[in-house]
């Protein structure tokens, strides 16, 4: 029997016997080896990659849309200044969100300085060892105005600088929430914290909306010194009126009526645009004109020198008279 017989036969043998161990609804398959095979086995999860850069994205829009809330009705501007505590401060470091200013620059979308207060620093001194890297990274940040002769607690101490209208246009960066709470009921501070390894802006809370809503609303009208103002005006425009009436009769205020309605269709008193007329080439522009004085001289004598010739090279002819002529006048 010839070889390429035997070798049809024997793949005829092997498809029969494939058939009989899998079903006909199961393809057969090559064998994958086993990095590939666990690759498809367990595939990569694209959308948990998408939903966490869209979720960055949304926390993103969210910080930058509320820093646009306290800008626009607040008056708060870059440099943004932000106000430590020492809770804060030991999250940063434990958690290592270094440098810290950068990282809250990144979220609030321009430079930042960070300040803290005397008493926060008495605070974190109180606790010990455990907090003296906290202690020494607090005291490199720039000092807060704090006139506590005696020392207070960080709560009662921020309380006093931020005040009941946050003049320095502080941003609030601490880890206790009771004081999260307090400061969000104050119109103008917007409040940070840290979650792990993150950094989070509080939303404007809704007394914070609803005061910038009022303070919009008085903006818009009239306050009582303009109101005065418009009625003074008011008076003085009606007593002008009546005195003109006094002064002029009826039929001289109609007269006058008439010649500004007239006026006012007239040609002349219509407003005439100049036209621009066609201005010349610039004169500096221009290039010279060069005098030609040798060569109409020179074209003259040529001409009299012609003219000399021509007279020379010319016979004069003499008019003689007849003699029979002269002989009869004799």
């Amino acid at each position: 029997m010839p070889f390429a017989l035997q070798h049809q036969l024997h793949s005829r043998q092997l498809r029969s016997t494939q058939r009989q161990q899998f079903p006909a609804s199961i393809p057969t398959l090559l064998p994958v080896p086993p990095p590939l095979a666990a690759a498809v086995a367990a595939p990569i999860n694209c959308s948990s990659v998408r939903n966490s850069h869209g979720l960055k994205l949304k926390k993103q829009k969210r910080h930058r849309r509320s820093v646009r809330f306290f800008t626009t009705c607040y008056g708060f501007r870059s440099p943004f200044k932000i106000l430590c505590d020492g809770t804060f401060i030991h999250h940063l470091l434990v958690n290592r969100i270094t440098p810290a200013d950068t990282a809250i620059s990144n979220i609030l979308g321009a430079p930042v300085k960070m300040f803290t207060t005397r008493c926060v620093l008495a605070e974190l001194k109180s606790l010990g060892v455990a907090y003296s890297e906290s202690l020494n990274v607090a005291r490199d940040l720039a000092p807060a105005r704090c006139d506590h002769e005696k020392r207070k607690s960080a709560v009662d101490c921020l309380s006093d600088v931020i005040g009941e209208s946050n003049s320095e246009h502080f941003f609030v960066a601490t880890q206790d929430v009771d004081l999260r709470r307090k400061f969000q009921e104050i119109p103008a501070v917007p409040v940070m914290f840290a979650l792990r390894n993150a950094l989070f802006l509080e939303p404007p809370s809704r007394s914070q909306q609803q005061f910038a809503k009022a303070a919009e609303e008085e903006r818009s009208r009239l306050n009582e010194l303009e109101i005065k103002m418009l009625s003074n005006k008011r008076k003085r425009s009606s007593e002008a009126d009546e005195q003109a009436d006094e002064a002029f009769p009826n039929e001289t205020i109609v007269d006058l009526k008439k010649n500004v309605s007239t006026r006012k269709t007239d040609a002349k008193d219509k407003v005439q645009f100049k036209r621009k007329k066609a201005k010349g080439p610039n004169p500096l522009s221009c290039k010279k004109k060069k005098k030609d004085n040798q060569k109409p001289v020179a074209q003259k004598e040529v001409n009299e020198n012609v003219e000399t010739v021509r007279s020379r090279g010319k016979k004069r002819k003499r008019s003689r008279k007849p003699k029979n002529v002269a002989t009869a006048t004799e």
